[in-house]
């Protein structure tokens, strides 16, 4: 009996040990990790022993809704990592204590440490909030396949693209960097839609970035996958507008454990068509007075991208990058120029037609180097880059001239042109940020760029003389511009609070710059130098009143130097009554910008509002000015100052499963003074612009999205341009198992998309309108392949949906 009992007794004491063993194993982990909007896929969570950072409990991977759940936890202490690219890395202390611990909602905040951070985020982001603004997904936007950058950024809220192709923010065109550096690319039409991964709008820039951003930055991102395994995409695109379109791409990738190797190609052609008409009254020239112009132009467009590159991790803590980048644009303008001139009596006075054929041939190479360095403390890290890009662009036109009598009758010999400007240019950055924490609460930024800019242009006219072609040296010269832009920042961070959920945040930053530049034609008839350091202090003050809402104040300094365009002193004569060119005596404007900015989510709903205000020394405006032959010479000046103060919003809705959509305002008042350069100068205007992005999932596997444009009138120094307006459409529909899709895209619906401009002086008014064959239709064909990740994940970096 008592063997019994002892044999009972120790059954019993297995039974309980094995009860408390497999009780142990059964403790849990879960919770949410979200942006504080929406929940995030595809989270690390990592489970370590405190002890021993490098040993790994437990290991998950969240869900579409953002959730996770570790099982089989020991009773102990724990760190638990919440690592994705693109967000802060957030590590906790946890205790398990022979129980499921649920911990709740995890929220990651955006990296903005580094621009040329990779951007993963969930697929139904459109936009993605940031300290300084926000990202704009490309994956998102279907209403743009086969088109351009430029076509792009007719799709983001705050951003106003005109019917020429010329992009601005707040009413002044922005820096535009290439993967967060300065490149030789500077036309967004040089950039195929399908080569994009998002398009980052930093509306409020700290000093850690280059001062040169008046109205803020647009960093546009290019695809890089980092997913494991081969993978790639193939899409094919063809349409019409006018004349025919077609476009291609191809991306291959290929990661290992250490190594990550992608190229992508891909390409556009199309034709196209454009019409001008011009009326101009001089007031007080008799024989030159009423001036009216038709204008034909007939273009084909060719463009062509590759791009390589070659990522090297030897470990979890460095990585060592390399790109390189290909363009080449051709472009081939056959357009034809008609010009009446009358008297003030209306009475003729001359008749001309002027043909031109532009060949336009630009080639881009360029190419980076970048190393990560990563330290134990998350907020610690070290980024270097030296990037370089060379450009050449040929331009060869023959233009040949033909007067009429007033019964169209040819009058003499047409007067046969050749010109030619052939440019070459180098930019280089060399690029150095660290950032390291000084407490618990602060992290200080440094960082230095050097900026290296070569650029020369040969411009030759030459007129037909009994059979030879004679350079006319009056209209021929060469122009070289070399420039040094030396920058140092400092900029600390900080918070008051807890920081899981900071009660205030703030950060106060001092940018130096000290550029040194030159310019010189070749018979010395223009020459500058430059050489100056200026400080640009920036700060702001962030006070989160709930998780989901904030209220945010900013001050900075920046100047807005001229471009090369702006420089070069050659005159464009293809139209030899508005001629066009630029003027090497600029200088740069000087701007001080306050900003206010409310945010705020909801379950459905967000709003973010801006006000904003810009008082501009030295301002720069492209200024007409009537020349005693009945001539308008329009070149860019520094016409004074002004004053610029508006309000823009940004406001999200998800009211029903299949629909969301995107508003935009933009509202600003300019007031001008520029008294230096005359009376009949433009002293104040208001101008606006809306942007409204709706999207439908009709049914399963299909997408719709209807994008309306409206910019209105904008002020110019002597007049204004007219509004533009316009809609455009997109529709996706995946095919088989959903690699495969489907899509048709219509720009400009209505064809209403056109710009102009009316300017009206106390010498002078001239009305002119531009209109284009915007309204096209393009069909595209999709597929993606893929070996080691998951289908959601590839559309992320594939689709063009």
């Amino acid at each position: 009996m008592k063997k019994m009992i002892q044999k009972l007794s120790a059954l019993l004491l297995l039974f309980f040990i094995s009860q408390f063993t497999f009780a142990q194993k059964n403790n849990s982990i879960k919770g949410t990790v979200s942006d504080g909007k929406l929940p995030i896929e595809f989270v690390d969570v990592i489970l370590k022993n405190p002890s021993d950072s490098t040993k790994v409990a437990s290991y998950a991977v969240t869900d579409v809704s953002g959730n996770f759940s570790l099982e089989n936890i020991l009773s102990g202490d724990y760190q638990l990592q919440f690592k994705l690219i693109g967000f802060k890395t957030i590590t906790k202390k946890i205790k398990v204590n022979n129980s499921s611990l649920s911990i709740g909602n995890i929220i990651l905040e955006n990296d903005s440490n580094l621009l040329n951070d990779v951007v993963v985020t969930s697929q139904k982001k459109q936009i993605q909030k940031t300290n300084e603004g926000f990202i704009f997904n490309a994956v998102s936007n279907i209403s743009q396949s086969g088109g351009t950058a430029t076509d792009m950024l007719k799709s983001i809220p705050t951003v106003a693209v005109d019917a020429e192709g010329g992009i601005t923010l707040r009413g002044k065109s922005p820096m535009i960097l290439i993967n967060g550096k300065n490149s030789a690319i500077t036309n967004m039409d040089q950039i195929a839609a399908s080569s994009i991964e998002s398009i980052e709008i930093i509306s409020n820039p700290t000093a850690k970035y280059d001062a040169n951003a008046e109205s803020g930055i647009i960093n546009i991102k290019l695809k890089k996958n980092n997913q494991s395994g081969l993978n790639g995409a193939v899409v094919l695109g063809g349409g019409f507008g006018a004349k025919g379109r077609m476009n291609s791409s191809v991306l291959l990738n290929n990661k290992t454990e250490k190594w990550n190797i992608g190229l992508g190609y891909d390409n556009r052609f199309a034709g196209r068509t454009k019409k001008i008409k011009a009326d101009r009254t001089n007031y007080f020239i008799d024989d030159e007075h009423y001036i009216h112009q038709n204008r034909n132009d007939e273009r084909t467009e060719g463009l062509q991208n590759l791009k390589f590159n070659v990522d090297y991790a030897p470990n979890d803590k460095n990585t060592f990058s390399f790109e390189a980048l290909g363009n080449i644009e051709t472009q081939d303008n056959d357009e034809t120029l008609y010009t009446q001139v009358n008297t003030s009596t209306n009475a003729f006075f001359s008749n001309n037609k002027r043909h031109s054929l532009e060949l336009e041939r630009s080639k881009v190479g360029e190419l980076s180097f970048n190393y990560d360095r990563k330290f134990s403390d998350e907020r610690k890290n070290l980024n270097t880059s030296i990037t370089s890009s060379f450009g050449k662009h040929r331009e060869n036109t023959d233009i040949d001239t033909y007067n009429y009598d007033e019964y169209q009758q040819q009058i003499g010999e047409a007067k046969l042109q050749r010109t030619h400007n052939y440019e070459n240019q180098n930019i280089s950055n060399a690029i150095v940020n660290y950032a390291f924490p000084v407490s618990e609460k602060t992290i200080v930024e440094t960082g230095y760029k050097g900026t290296f800019r070569f650029f020369n242009s040969d411009f030759e006219s030459a007129d037909l003389v009994n059979g030879d072609y004679v350079v006319n040296p009056l209209a021929s010269n060469t122009f070289k511009f070399n420039e040094q832009i030396n920058a140092l920042y400092g900029m600390l961070n900080s918070f008051i609070g807890e920081s899981e959920n900071p009660k205030w945040k703030y950060n106060l930053g001092l940018r130096a710059e000290n550029v040194s530049n030159t310019g010189a034609t070749q018979n010395n008839s223009d020459r500058f130098s430059n050489n100056y350091l200026k400080l640009f202090p920036s700060a702001s003050l962030q006070l989160n009143l709930k998780a989901d809402e904030f209220f945010k104040i900013g001050y900075s300094k920046r100047i807005n130097r001229p471009d090369l365009d702006d420089l070069n002193p050659f005159i464009d004569i293809t139209d030899a009554l508005n001629p066009h060119g630029g003027n090497p005596y600029l200088k740069p404007e000087i701007i001080h910008i306050a900003e206010m900015s409310y945010n705020k989510d909801w379950k459905n709903y967000s709003l973010s509002a801006n006000a904003f205000y810009r008082n501009t020394t030295d301002a720069i405006r492209q200024y007409a000015e009537l020349l005693d032959n009945g001539v308008i010479l329009l070149q860019p000046k520094n016409i004074g100052s002004t004053i610029t103060y508006g309000l823009e919003t940004i406001f999200s809705l998800k009211p029903i499963g299949f629909y969301d959509a995107n508003i935009s305002l933009t509202a600003f008042q300019q007031n001008i003074n520029a008294s230096n350069l005359g009376e009949d100068v433009v002293n104040n205007a208001f101008s606006w612009y809306g942007k409204i992005i709706n999207n439908f999932v009709p049914w399963k596997g299909g997408k719709l999205q209807i994008i309306g444009n409206y910019n209105s009138a904008l002020a110019t120094a002597q007049g204004k341009r007219i509004p533009i307006y316009n809609v455009d459409m997109g529709l996706q529909q995946k095919l088989g198992k959903g690699n495969a899709r489907l899509g048709l895209v219509v720009t400009d619906m209505f064809n209403t998309l056109e710009s102009g401009y009316k300017n009206n002086t106390l010498l002078f008014s001239n009305n002119r309108t531009n209109k284009s064959d915007t309204r096209a239709l393009v069909v595209t064909f999709a597929y993606t392949f893929k070996s080691e990740f998951k289908e959601k994940l590839l559309e992320n970096q594939f689709s063009t949906e």
